[in-house]
């Protein structure tokens, strides 16, 4: 029998590893499922936004590095800021397979621990000159340590919330994670320009400005001001946590996913959200510097809302692909951003700031809705998956399966996308291509996207459509008709 119809409340305290979770149990996830995935999720979204933090915290230091003393050319600074998009992506993919072999609550403890490492580093590392370019560009891959995070906290998240839930709480985990984006180029302007730590955090440094005047400035704050936080998120996923005992598993039990096609499709369809919310975060103030010059210094204050309304958008949409699917939804997003790409194009070709900045802004936001929907398509995806690759399986077995190959591939494709933070930059000019032919190829990808959306999820017979329609999922009894 299903968990559904054969409940299995706990009767006592559990403890930090829940030997009984059946979320999917009304009366069960009502008692006490409810509480416990909640306090988990709530737990994990600031310490997800920390690692976001740390992760983009070079694209706002590494901007002041020559002001304040240090001689580097515009491609090694460029390539600090690659680096960490480059090591972030690469952990991402062995994060994604972490949880079901330390522990939810265990392994959380330890990755957001690890952001002290960088923190500290730079902290230091930016208050002497003589500091050697090798050392940053060590920093700077560890900064990759907060992109890995990304791909372990959203597969924990998953194992604790019935499938009618995940969409929407992965999306909030997600969207308020995202915010560290955003974060991080709000505020660090606004510590780098006093001693907010005092003496702990060491002297200032003197920052030339192209007028010739100098000012003193706290670069180490760009850094230091986040570790006190870390510690807090530390401890609080250590006492506050827990881990769920039936979703153990080791990396070769968690590997048949590579054989899985959907997984792959999902790589390319996220990529075409995540992998554009967090490439276009990372690229846009240089882009917008680059193309528009006579304005930057007025508009340089607000290029963090395209970010935030990224991840805000990806925050409070999750319940729109819970109620009429996600594919449907990503569907739709792929034709907006193809729409907001042309916009962008057209406004570049015109020079008119208003347009391009108002375009980008609709991209943003319609990434972040896509990274809301796509992210719900796995649950439902390797659901249908299960039934048909398991037939003879009681309920139960093809549910647990279901889990973890679906918390495998959300780490998993999460990790390809995290490289879209290296691509998109890169591909506005280190790479050659320029900013307009980009966003052409982009513009080709969003294509590619609506079509693998439509004909293999959301169209009538695609995998997704009589779920999404009906709530219906296939049966074996089907068999003659897949």
């Amino acid at each position: 029998m299903s968990a559904a119809t054969n409940p299995k409340p706990a009767s006592q305290p559990q403890g930090r590893t829940l030997t009984v979770w059946e979320p999917e149990d009304h009366s069960f996830w009502q008692s006490e499922g409810r509480a416990i995935a909640q306090r988990n999720l709530w737990i994990s979204i600031p310490a997800l936004l920390l690692a976001f933090v740390i992760w983009q915290v070079w694209s706002i230091a590494v901007p002041n590095l020559k002001a304040v003393g240090f001689h580097f050319s515009m491609s090694q600074m460029f390539w600090l800021v690659g680096l960490a998009g480059l090591s972030g992506g690469t952990l991402r993919i062995f994060y994604s397979f972490m949880v079901p072999i330390f522990g939810g609550r265990l392994w959380t403890t330890l990755v957001t621990a690890s952001l002290l490492i960088p923190a500290i580093g730079i902290g230091y590392a930016v208050q002497d000159k003589n500091t050697p370019y090798a050392v940053f560009a060590v920093l700077a891959l560890l900064a990759g340590l907060g992109g890995g995070n990304f791909a372990s906290s959203m597969a924990n998240i998953s194992f604790f919330f019935p499938r009618a839930q995940k969409g929407n709480a992965l999306a909030l985990n997600a969207g308020f994670g995202n915010l560290g984006v955003s974060v991080v180029q709000l505020v660090v302007p606004l510590v780098l320009g006093t001693g907010i730590l005092g003496a702990f955090a060491g002297g200032p440094q003197v920052a030339k400005l192209p007028s010739g005047a100098t000012h003193n400035v706290w670069l180490q704050n760009a850094a230091f001001i986040w570790i006190p936080f870390i510690v807090i998120c530390v401890l609080a996923a250590w006492f506050g946590m827990n881990d769920i005992a039936k979703v153990k598993a080791s990396f070769s039990d968690q590997a048949v996913i590579f054989k899985r096609k959907h997984n792959w499709l999902m790589c390319w369809l996220y990529m075409g959200t995540f992998g554009s919310f967090i490439g276009y975060a990372a690229g846009f103030p240089v882009l917008t510097q680059s193309l528009f010059p006579e304005v930057w210094s007025k508009v340089m204050p607000w290029v963090f809302l395209g970010p935030l309304i990224g991840a805000l958008s990806r925050s409070f949409t999750g319940w729109l692909s819970d109620k009429v699917g996600g594919a449907r939804v990503s569907f739709w997003v792929f034709i907006v951003m193809i729409l907001a790409v042309v916009a962008v194009i057209h406004f570049m070709s015109v020079k008119s700031f208003p347009g391009y900045y108002i375009s980008f802004m609709i991209l943003f936001a319609a990434t972040g809705v896509g990274n809301a929907s796509t992210f719900q398509m796995i649950p439902n995806i390797m659901r249908q998956e299960m039934i048909r690759l398991m037939p003879n399986a009681d309920p139960e077995t093809r549910q647990r399966q279901t889990e973890k190959e679906s918390a495998a591939i959300t780490g998993f494709t999460s990790a390809i996308a995290a490289y879209g933070f290296f691509l998109i930059p890169a591909a506005y000019g280190p790479l050659g291509i320029g900013p307009k032919n980009a966003m052409w190829i982009f513009l080709a990808f969003y294509v590619v996207c609506v079509i693998i959306t439509f004909a293999v999820y959301s169209r009538k017979g695609g995998v997704l459509f009589d779920v999404e329609r009906y709530g219906k999922f296939w049966t074996p009894a089907q068999s003659g008709k897949r």
